[in-house]
């Protein structure tokens, strides 16, 4: 298990707000995240009756392609655009669902980070969210999915 130390303020309100999962070498995330970490890796302790909690200081990128096994790639919200990443945030644009690897959810409104997903190869499949948005949640954070089938 990893836990992240994240700020706090309404910008980073959960983990899945400045980073998300979306296909098995892909993520999103806001570029406000990528800043020095402090993450605690959870394991079982060797005798099996406790744990055992390790400080890890990585740069996210490294830290993610260690804990998925392969290099990963990080999609910055807005496109790398300062203004852009702002704007988009608030409205989720990390916080996207990932229905099936390469295939996600997102808020429509969110246009410059969707064309850069959609640049990157994955099915970007836009839904409207100007209800949904006001209450502060993304696609991810307004699901429960209970069961996933194996493709």
């Amino acid at each position: 298990v990893l836990a992240f130390d994240i700020p706090s303020s309404r910008a980073f309100m959960h983990l899945d707000t400045v980073f998300t999962q979306i296909d098995a070498d892909k993520f999103t995330v806001h570029p406000g995240i990528l800043g020095p970490l402090t993450v605690f890796e959870i394991t079982p302790s060797a005798s099996g009756s406790g744990i055992k909690v390790r400080e890890i200081n990585e740069p996210l990128e490294l830290l993610l392609s260690k804990a998925v096994g392969t290099s990963v790639e990080l999609i910055p919200c807005g496109g790398g655009d300062r203004i852009a990443a702002e704007r988009e945030q608030w409205n989720d644009g990390s916080n996207t669902l990932c229905v099936r690897p390469g295939t996600i959810v997102v808020y429509e409104r969110n246009d410059v980070t969707n064309a850069v997903l959609q640049e990157k190869g994955l099915n970007v499949l836009q839904m409207p969210s100007a209800e949904l948005s006001r209450g502060r949640g993304g696609p991810r954070c307004m699901s429960m999915p209970l069961i996933r089938e194996d493709l």
